[in-house]
């Protein structure tokens, strides 16, 4: 090797042997500042109230402030987007969840990102059924009343829906499984969907279970079933899609806590030991369960695995349905 070769050999080594101890410390010492969490839709819906109820528990647990920044637009896709174009250091964490990271993925051929190779995915936060929900005036009291309907009356059946959403979605798959056909109608939100519902210009929708409740309980919904494999704690009394002769039948809304590839290893440690201790609160688990959320399994482990198998899920059923972009 000759003389220069040699000199170049042992700057490189000389700049490896710097950067490594200086890249450890950073990584021992985070986070020194506050962490933020971008959640991909505005302030008020399940995703926020999700984000902003953990938030303090991983604080305390990471030791510094955490900042909840709403990013909306394209069904989460915005706030996705530019997450990942902040450096990957820790001080970004990722809301992700089933609208962002794995629906998108079916119906817009130009998502930018992509849900599995550009995350690392740290815990899943909650997840949740969606509730099949009629107005009171229509005569269906059980499930069953409603898919025989539907079979003897292919098309005269309207429901309600927002595009891309996990009660969308439960709709598809319903419709797929059930093999019936009924005729969507698109709402931009689902305030605007319910006002309908509530006021019987749309006869049938699914909710989430959580906005659902305080008209079920008033009567001016009537639940008929649960997407969940298990039956919802706030709904003892209405079966799931499962057990109603769909067996396997399951959807539901979802969310959790990931970075951007490249995060350093020790740093993602450092969050994933945090949110799943934050997860484990008796604080965080009385909230959750008191709105009728699952507190899920913890760890990156399932989480990552859990992405992949909704979305593959997801964007089958969004083929198969023939679901574009509106």
């Amino acid at each position: 090797m000759n003389p220069r070769a040699v000199l170049v050999a042992i700057g490189i080594a000389l700049i490896a042997g710097l950067t490594v101890p200086a890249a450890a410390e950073d990584a021992q010492s985070y986070p020194s500042k506050p962490v933020k969490i971008i959640v991909a839709f505005p302030p008020g819906g399940t995703s926020d109230v999700m984000a902003r109820m953990l938030s303090e528990e991983l604080g305390k647990q990471l030791r510094q402030p955490i900042v909840i920044e709403n990013v909306g637009g394209a069904g989460g896709v915005i706030g996705m987007t530019k997450a990942l174009s902040l450096p990957a250091d820790g001080y970004t964490i990722i809301q992700t969840g089933v609208g962002q990271n794995a629906v998108a993925h079916g119906i817009n051929k130009n998502v930018p990102y992509d849900s599995v190779r550009d995350f690392i995915h740290i815990t899943q936060v909650h997840s949740g059924p969606n509730v099949l929900v009629v107005h009171p005036s229509t005569p269906f009291q059980k499930f069953k009343d409603l898919i025989d309907y539907a079979k003897a009356n292919p098309g005269k059946l309207s429901y309600g829906y927002t595009p891309a959403a996990s009660g969308h979605m439960a709709m598809e798959l319903l419709k797929q499984t059930a093999k019936i056909y009924m005729v969507g109608i698109p709402y931009r939100g689902g305030g605007p969907m319910m006002t309908d519902m509530l006021g019987g210009t749309i006869p049938l929708m699914f909710i989430n279970q959580d906005v659902a409740l305080q008209h079920v309980k008033a009567g001016k919904l009537r639940a008929l079933a649960v997407t969940s494999l298990q039956r919802n704690s706030l709904y003892p009394d209405v079966p799931t899609i499962d057990e109603s002769g769909y067996k396997g039948f399951e959807a539901l809304s979802w969310s959790g806590l990931s970075v951007a590839k490249g995060t350093p290893k020790p740093v993602v440690d450092r969050i994933e030991a945090a949110a799943v201790a934050a997860m484990s609160s008796p604080n965080i688990r009385q909230r959750m369960e008191s709105q009728g959320f699952v507190v899920p399994p913890q760890g990156s482990a399932h989480y990552t695995k859990f992405v992949a198998a909704e979305l593959e899920r997801w964007v089958r059923v969004i083929k198969t349905a023939g679901i574009k972009e509106e």
